[in-house]
C-alpha cells in the first residue's frame, strides 16, 4: 500500500520508466523495509519523498535517479518503476551520490571504530589538502507522554577532517586548527568578516578552513 503511494508521489515517474533499462545496476539490492509507524517523524535526510539526484556506482554516474537517504539505518534507497516498490542500493557498490538539495555524499572506509559509521557514508562539505566531512544520523528517544507513538526521531551530526584514509574527529574549532596546522590569529579577521563560528555553523566553518 505504501509503495503505491510512493509511486504516485513520483512526478517524474514516466521519464524514469523510460530510462529504466539503462539503470539495471541500481536495482540489484533487496526490498527496503518501511520504517516503524510507532516512531514519530521519519528516518530520512532532506526529504521523506523521492527527489531526483545522481548516483555513482563502480565509476559510472547515473543522473536523474529518484533517491532517499535513510540516515537512521544508513541506507540509500531508490524506486523500482516496474514493481512499484522501494529498493535498497547495495552500499558496497556506492561510490557517492547527490541528493535533490545538492548535498553530496561519498563512501569512506577506515572509520569502522566509530559507533555511527554504519555503511561508511559521509557528507562531503569541502575539499582541499584535507576533506571536511559530516556524518548525519538519526537516533530515537522514548516518548513518556500519552501518544500514538512510542519514540521520536532525533537528528544528530558528527564532524571529521579526512586525509589519506585517516579520520580526525572535530568537536571544537581548536581541534580543526591543530589538525590543519593553522594559526587562528592569521585568519581571525576573515572568520569574523564572514561570521564563521564552529558552534553556530560547523558546515561552513570547516568548508572554509579546508579550502584556504
Amino acid at each position: 500500500m505504501f509503495a503505491q503511494v510512493a509511486g504516485k508521489n513520483l512526478a517524474f515517474l514516466p521519464e524514469y520508466q523510460e530510462e529504466f533499462p539503462h539503470f539495471q545496476e541500481l536495482i540489484t539490492g533487496g526490498q527496503y523495509a518501511e520504517p516503524s509507524r510507532l516512531i514519530e517523524g521519519d528516518p530520512y535526510y532532506f526529504s521523506r519523498q523521492f527527489e531526483k539526484g545522481s548516483l555513482s556506482i563502480n565509476g559510472i554516474i547515473y543522473p536523474e535517479v529518484p533517491l532517499l537517504y535513510d540516515i537512521y539505518r544508513d541506507q540509500v534507497v531508490t524506486f523500482h518503476p516496474v514493481f512499484n516498490r522501494k529498493i535498497l542500493i547495495k552500499p558496497e557498490k556506492i561510490d557517492g551520490f547527490t541528493l535533490g538539495n545538492g548535498a553530496g555524499f561519498r563512501q569512506f572506509s577506515g572509520n569502522e571504530g566509530y559507533a555511527k559509521n554504519g555503511n561508511g557514508i559521509y557528507q562531503v562539505l569541502g575539499e582541499g589538502e584535507f576533506t571536511a566531512l559530516a556524518k548525519r544520523y538519526k537516533t530515537t528517544k522514548p516518548l513518556r507522554e500519552m501518544s500514538k507513538f512510542d519514540e521520536v526521531y532525533l537528528i544528530k551530526e558528527d564532524y571529521f577532517l579526512w586525509k589519506n584514509g585517516k579520520f580526525f574527529p572535530v568537536q571544537k574549532s581548536k581541534q580543526a586548527f591543530e589538525i590543519l596546522g593553522l594559526e587562528k590569529k592569521t585568519i581571525k579577521k576573515e572568520l569574523k568578516s564572514q561570521q564563521l563560528n564552529f558552534k553556530q555553523d560547523p558546515d561552513s566553518f570547516l568548508r572554509f578552513l579546508v579550502q584556504l
